[in-house]
């Protein structure tokens, strides 16, 4: 039973040696262990060359979570259409129809994002 066990206790180990291989081809330990030396141009704040001129936790637009919405919506439909395409000699009217009721159902979202002015730009 245990023997099950042992290709995971293998893929573990040679994962803790590249791991382990990595850290001393960057530096060895002088890396985890090396000093800490803060000083105030380390500890600045960096954008661009100069200070930020706006609060980074400032509010997003909700078009732009909108925008996300719908790219999320059509990147999901090619990425299931492809597969469907390619067996759809052998599944089917029922693959036919499941593919029919999933792109009903973004069809819906489009028209959400639609009404909700997402494809508007000002």
């Amino acid at each position: 039973m245990l023997g099950n066990y042992f290709p995971v206790l293998l893929f573990i180990l040679v994962g803790i040696a590249v791991g382990g291989a990595a850290i001393l081809a960057g530096g060895g330990l002088s890396t985890l262990l090396g000093h800490n030396r803060p000083d105030s141009q380390k500890l600045s704040p960096y954008e661009c060359g100069f200070e930020a001129f706006e609060d980074a936790r400032m509010k997003f637009d909700v078009r732009y979570y909108l925008v996300a919405i719908l790219f999320i919506l059509f990147d999901l439909e090619i990425a299931f259409l492809f597969p469907w395409a390619i067996v759809l000699q052998e599944i089917g009217l029922f693959g036919f129809l499941a593919m029919v009721v999933f792109l009903a159902i973004l069809v819906v979202g489009f028209i959400y994002e639609w009404k909700k002015g997402a494809l508007e730009w000002e």
